[in-house]
């Protein structure tokens, strides 16, 4: 599973800054030809293996926010059952 994210600079040949929501990391983009800040790519283990245009990555991008909230969510009711048993 690839994570949609935002070049935000070239570093040098093949090498370039991305932003995953605030979270930067370095990226091996050596398989996106001419890739450039602003580009939107998918990244798995730290390889981009595709470019997004703007709005597929705003999809994406979405939809990873979904899910996130989603684990969030079950995380917090999972720890007030646990917290709630304790108490008994």
């Amino acid at each position: 599973m690839g994570v949609p994210g935002r070049v935000v600079k070239i570093l040098e040949e093949g090498l370039a800054l991305v932003d995953f929501g605030g979270i930067q990391r370095e990226v091996d983009v050596s398989f996106i030809p001419d890739v450039k800040p602003g580009d939107y790519v998918v990244v798995h283990a730290g390889v981009a293996v595709s470019r997004l245009d703007p709005q597929a990555a705003e999809e994406a991008l979405q939809a990873w926010r979904r899910l996130l909230d989603e684990m969030d969510r079950l995380i917090e009711e999972r720890l007030s059952e646990v917290e709630s048993s304790a108490r008994s």
